[in-house]
Parts: structure tokens; sequence; C-alpha cells
């Protein structure tokens, strides 16, 4: 891959970020009103939550504790290019979106990137399995040793936290893995 090419993959890891900030302002400047936006389960409105809810937060202590892994995960998995990131980004959201509308307890509001988190982790832990190549492997082990911990307190139910998001977003990062393992 060429270099303007991972610059703009990196580019596009900073500008979600930076859309979940700025948004994250917004809602506080608006009394958190943005925070209806997200994923109501089995609510037919509360399907754009699929779309919306990896962009807003509950606050700057949620924003700044996904923001972290999102951009570290994110980064690495530019090295693979913008189309690469767009894909895994994309399949981790629509798989914990949907996961989470399916499954979670009616009359709650899930938000929050740590889906795509957990999908963006799950995916540099499976791609190696699924392509073969000795980086991917050694990066997997990688992640799987310094996020393995929290990929598995975050699917322990607790009060206020999605864990179906978190098990979904980790299913659609092996997802990803398989599904992109060839481009």
């Amino acid at each position: 891959m060429q270099r303007e090419e991972y610059g703009r993959a990196i580019q596009l890891v900073l500008a979600l970020a930076a859309l979940m900030w700025v948004l994250e302002v917004v809602d506080v400047a608006l009394d958190n009103r943005l925070d209806r936006y997200g994923i109501e389960p089995r609510d037919v409105d509360g399907l754009d939550g699929i779309v919306a809810a990896p962009f807003l937060h509950v606050g700057f202590g949620h924003l700044i504790g996904n923001t972290i892994p999102f951009v570290a995960m994110g980064i690495v998995i530019a090295f693979e290019g913008p189309m690469r990131l767009l894909g895994v980004t994309a399949i981790a959201a629509f798989v914990s979106g949907i996961g989470t509308w399916l499954i979670a307890p009616a009359g709650t509001i899930h938000l929050g990137a740590s889906g795509v988190v957990f999908g963006y982790a799950t995916f540099l832990i499976a791609r190696g399995w699924f392509n073969r190549r000795p980086a991917a492997i050694a990066i997997g082990l990688g992640v799987a040793v310094l996020f393995g911990g929290a990929l598995l307190a975050g699917l322990e139910p607790q009060r206020g936290i999605s864990w179906q998001g978190h098990l979904f977003g980790a299913v659609g990062g092996v997802v990803a893995a398989r599904a992109l393992r060839s481009i």
C-alpha cells in the first residue's frame, strides 16, 4: 500500500473519532437530547440507532474509554487501507447494532462505539486465522494479550453497560475477518 493511501486511512480513523467528540459536545450543549438516537431494542423507530449509536456516548468518560482503543486499533487496521477500515467498521457496527436491537431488553437505549471497538479487537485477533500471515497472527496475539481481559470483562452483564453490543461487535469483527480475508 502506498503511503498516501495509509495516510487517508489514518485520517479516516481520526475523522470518525473527531465526529464522536463533536457530537458529544453538541449533546452536552443540548442537555443530552442526542442520546435518544441510540439503539432502541425491538422498536422499529430504534433501528436508525444502528447507524447513530456508535457516534453517541453517555458522557465524556464513556467517550474517552472508547476513543483510545478505537483510534489505536483503527490505526492498525488502517495499515491495510481505507477500504479495509471502512469495511471492518461497517460490518462491526451493523452486526453489533442489529444484535443489540434483537436481544437487548426492551425499553432501553444503547449508545457508544464499544461495539465497533470489540469488532476491531476480534478482527485483529481473527484475521491471522483466516489469512495465515505471520504478521497478522503476531498482531492478533498482541491484541489478545493487551485487550483480552477487557474483551472478556465486557461480556459480563453489568447494569448500564451493553454487553449485547460488545458481544455482537465481537461477532462482527470475526465476520469481517472472514468476509474481508482476500481483499
